[in-house]
């Protein structure tokens, strides 16, 4: 199985263009612009990895889904998954004499769920990355840290 397969997802952004994550260390919710900001953020390479405002503590880019969005590619890529594995399996059985391969029952997926992104969270920005704002939730109390580079700030 040579072929390479690409599966797109896409999750709800809100009306500023934010993208909600989850913080795998504090496990609160945040979040952070999908895609560059503005001009000056566009120079700028993405960083080996980001820090979470609420708690400071690095993750990896792919580190900072929440589990609805966790559910929901899921439910949208394990189905055509199995498709391919399904083909694959036919096409390696085809011809090969006393052998079939049947199919399993494809049950269709219920996508009457969508996700759907509120317009909540104040937006901020750190002193030392600006161009890389982020909204945090309106009760947050104490410190906040830059999702570029840790550093604390306070608002």
């Amino acid at each position: 199985m040579d072929d390479e397969y690409e599966i797109q997802v896409t999750l709800p952004l809100d009306s500023d263009g934010f993208l909600r994550r989850e913080c795998p260390h504090c496990m609160r919710q945040f979040k952070w612009h999908d895609g560059p900001a503005n001009g000056e953020a566009e120079q700028h390479a993405r960083p080996a990895a980001y820090s979470c405002p609420l708690c400071g503590q690095p993750a990896a880019d792919d580190s900072w889904n929440t589990q609805e969005q966790i559910d929901l590619i899921e439910t949208t890529v394990m189905p055509m998954a199995l498709g391919i594995m399904e083909d694959e399996l036919e096409a390696m059985f085809k011809g090969v004499r006393g052998l079939e391969y049947k199919r399993g029952s494809e049950e269709p997926v219920d996508f009457t769920s969508p996700l759907v992104e509120p317009d909540d969270m104040t937006i901020v920005t750190s002193p030392c990355h600006d161009y890389e704002p982020v909204k945090v939730p309106d009760d947050h109390a104490g410190p906040l840290f830059c999702l570029i580079c840790g550093s604390a700030f306070a608002v």
